[in-house]
């Protein structure tokens, strides 16, 4: 019964980490906003300058009718595009590695690495969140914007059905990534909560390779 359980939170740390591999290198310093901006101008001006970030986070994971399915706290490190590390430290040790081609999905518990393809879906669609053209932003989301004081909270509805969410909500609190909300198409819920932020770090490319322990077992998804 662990070994399911693990293996059913398994299964959604990866989707959620591939899901929101790019998304999550939203957190940055932004520029004024200018009251002629669009939704979509906006948050392209809050993206464009992010190449690197790091921080840690507390993540929840509800079902449709509202009951926690998963909890989770660990850090990030992030560098455009596509390269990730989503380390989780609690309620047990799970790690999530992209190097831009490939994503690993290491459980040390069970001695097992996955080994997939970095899905097309997050280049394709979330990935766009950081080109930082409001022209592709707004052809492939409908972006809406509102404010209350210092929090600004956009959210994005992808054009095409084909993505990893039905809706994604990112709140800035004086012009900083304070958290970010995911649905899908199961009703599902992700929250997940910033601290320890830092913007445009230093990092070692290294930190995106993933070596394979010696003994686990391998499985490799086309």
């Amino acid at each position: 019964m662990k070994t399911l359980s693990r293996s059913f939170a398994s299964s959604l740390t990866a989707r959620l980490a591939k899901g929101l591999g790019a998304a999550l290198m939203l957190g940055m310093a932004a520029l004024p906003a200018h009251a002629e901006e669009s939704a979509g101008d906006r948050l392209s001006r809050l993206l464009e300058p992010l190449k690197t970030y790091a921080a840690d986070f507390d993540q929840q994971i509800l079902d449709a009718s509202g009951q926690r399915l998963q909890e989770a706290k660990g850090k990030m490190w992030l560098s455009r595009p596509g390269k990730f590390r989503w380390s989780v430290d609690a309620p047990y040790r799970q790690e999530v590695v992209s190097d831009g081609k490939e994503v690993y999905l290491h459980d040390p518990d069970l001695e097992q690495v996955t080994v997939q393809p970095l899905d097309e879906r997050v280049t394709h669609t979330p990935a766009l969140l950081l080109s930082g053209r409001a022209s592709e932003l707004t052809a492939n989301y409908a972006v809406k914007r509102q404010q209350q004081g210092a929090r600004e909270t956009f959210t994005l509805t992808p054009k095409q059905a084909d993505t990893l969410f039905e809706s994604l909500k990112l709140t800035f609190d004086s012009e900083q990534l304070d958290m970010l909300q995911m649905a899908d198409s199961t009703g599902q819920r992700t929250a997940i909560d910033f601290s320890n932020v830092q913007y445009n770090p230093s990092l070692q490319d290294s930190r995106f390779v993933f070596q394979i322990p010696q003994g686990a077992d391998v499985i490799r998804e086309q």
